[in-house]
């Protein structure tokens, strides 16, 4: 008997694991409110110089008058929105309209200087943001940029963090404190006094995001059968991208950027009080010398399926046989070094910190500057949270047919060809370059649904939560430098495309190196990735795959 039987024992699709799923699924519903949150509270609104302090007590002047004899106007015909003059203007009021040449040379020759008085803001799209409520403009306009990087920081560390903790405590510990950090720093970011404390606990978000993720998803793909973790983790995904609709949604009715941090941070304390009700992997208990507590979690899970019965032959001696090869080739540790120590680790790990690092570098290189689109920021949103929808479906059909490694391979290819084919459209065609933009961002998300997938299905489980830490870091990595490529842009407008869609192309290569997981049941040992490095295969594999290939006939037997 293998593990695969034990679960199948207790049920193996039953009552518990769709409330299992779903309640691990619902908390990320909320995690692209965090990861794209900088495009609404971030939004930078219509701005320019403060009047003069002698105009600002009039009010024999209207708001346009001061306007007129106090800021320049651009090349656009636009008020500048950094510069003002010396002093006012006063000839332009007296000669508003006037196409006199002599008017319009003295104001063109007049001295100019920095917004001393502070910055008027259009806030008619939104009431307030981070960028009107630090004057985040001019000067200082790259701190947006720095904001984003800071919290991609904070989900970089927590993924080293969280993702080796978790191998050594357990998934359900660190995930719900995971949900009690997100929680609480989102609060406080939503109060903070000022930008510093603002990104401080943001990064603290970040580092509860990778908690979150990570631990989420270990336990649900060790509590499902392998037959259903294609369609499950591709479930898991449509979550991601409902919570980008959700979002447009509540910041349309949510204006104020401290409310609306607020409010994407509220959920996460209902996850930290249901998340108590969450069982361990029992795989993850056996591993670690728990095979009592494995058991009991074995039986609840057949009380929750209806087979008690079948729960209660379950013993510890059955448990730990079912694992036996498993155990004798666990160490008492281990640490981020062993994803290198061995070939097949090796191989396989830098080359799914290339994929990630790709995805997460191009998908926030597209994502986190709506604004350049010149289109309503929350319908592009939903255009953006829509497109994943139809390129999810593609991905989940490619990868349960095609395989994971072609289908991984061929979203990044694809989405870096689209991203490269941008920077040949003239900047007018605006329609055209939005929407290959979204066909290149729908690519970048279904890469990352099977990101998610393949990346767990590859590395063992002794070594699971570290593994996946150690790449999801990567990604963010990739996030991190996203925002920072595009000021790039200040100085060669093309470039930041030109790496944008590069970036994903080379590493698509990287990809086709990694060996295919389609129907191969869950590593449990580093012994069992080296064997299938090497073309071998272990006695209990052949007994799993056999068992999931009889599933498969009996299946295809009762349909026909």
């Amino acid at each position: 008997m293998v593990f695969a039987d034990l679960l199948e024992q207790v049920g193996s699709t039953g009552r518990f694991q769709v409330v299992h799923t779903t309640l691990l699924c619902l908390p990320i519903l909320m995690m692209a409110s965090q990861n794209i949150l900088q495009n609404f509270v971030a939004a930078v609104p219509p701005h320019f110089c403060s009047a003069h302090t002698n105009l600002s007590a009039s009010t024999r002047m209207s708001a346009a008058e001061k306007l007129h004899i106090t800021v320049p106007i651009d090349a656009n015909g636009s008020p500048e929105k950094c510069r003002r003059y010396e002093s006012p203007q006063w000839h332009l009021l007296a000669n508003n309209g006037s196409t006199n040449p002599e008017v319009w040379e003295d104001s063109e020759q007049a001295a100019l200087r920095g917004c001393d008085d502070g910055w008027t803001y259009d806030e008619r799209e939104r009431s307030s943001s981070i960028i009107s409520e630090w004057h985040l403009v001019c000067s200082l306009r790259s701190l947006k940029s720095m904001g984003q990087t800071v919290y991609m920081g904070g989900v970089l560390v927590g993924a080293g963090v969280f993702g080796a903790l978790a191998d050594r405590f357990g998934r359900r510990v660190l995930l719900t404190m995971s949900y009690l950090l997100m929680a609480v720093s989102g609060t406080c970011a939503a109060f903070s006094p000022s930008f510093s404390l603002f990104c401080l606990f943001r990064f603290m978000c970040g580092m509860a995001l990778s908690g979150v993720v990570l631990n989420s998803f270990s336990l649900i793909v060790e509590w499902i059968p392998t037959r259903v973790r294609t369609v499950v983790g591709t479930g898991t995904g449509y979550c991601y991208t409902m919570g980008q609709l959700i979002l447009a949604l509540v910041a349309y009715f949510i204006r104020d950027w401290r409310w609306l941090t607020f409010a994407v941070s509220l959920p996460f304390y209902v996850a930290f009080l249901y998340s108590w009700w969450l069982l361990e992997s029992s795989r993850w208990l056996v591993l670690k010398n728990k095979p009592e507590q494995a058991v009991e979690n074995l039986r609840l899970v057949a009380r929750y399926n209806g087979r008690r019965a079948d729960g209660e032959k379950i013993d510890v001696e059955m448990v730990q046989s079912s694992m036996k090869k498993e155990m004798s080739g666990c160490k008492s540790s281990y640490t981020t070094l062993d994803l290198f120590r061995t070939p097949t680790m090796r191989k396989m790990t830098l080359c799914l910190c290339a994929v990630w690092f790709s995805t997460s570098f191009a998908y926030y290189g597209l994502s986190m500057d709506l604004q350049k689109f010149g289109v309503d920021i929350y319908l592009i949103q939903v255009i953006f949270g829509a497109a994943d929808i139809p390129a999810k479906v593609i991905m989940n059909i490619t990868m349960s047919y095609c395989g994971r490694r072609l289908s991984q391979c061929g979203g990044l290819v694809l989405a870096g060809i689209t991203i490269l084919s941008n920077l040949l459209v003239p900047y007018d065609k605006q329609m055209l370059r939005t929407c290959l933009a979204v066909l290149g961002k729908g690519c970048l998300a279904a890469s990352f649904n099977c990101c998610y997938l393949y990346s767990g299905e590859l590395y063992p489980t002794i070594l699971r939560q570290s593994g996946l830490g150690w790449v999801s870091m990567m990604a963010r990595l990739g996030a991190m430098v996203a925002p920072l490529v595009l000021l790039l842009g200040e100085y060669v407008t093309w470039l930041p495309g030109l790496i944008y869609g590069l970036v994903p192309v080379l590493s698509g290569v990287a990809a086709f190196l990694l060996p295919e997981t389609l129907n191969i049941p869950l590593p449990d040992t580093i012994q069992d990735v080296e064997d299938r490095g090497t073309g071998r295969i272990s006695k209990t594999e052949k007994k799993e795959a056999i068992f999931l290939q009889d599933n498969a006939d009996n299946l295809l037997k009762q349909t026909s």
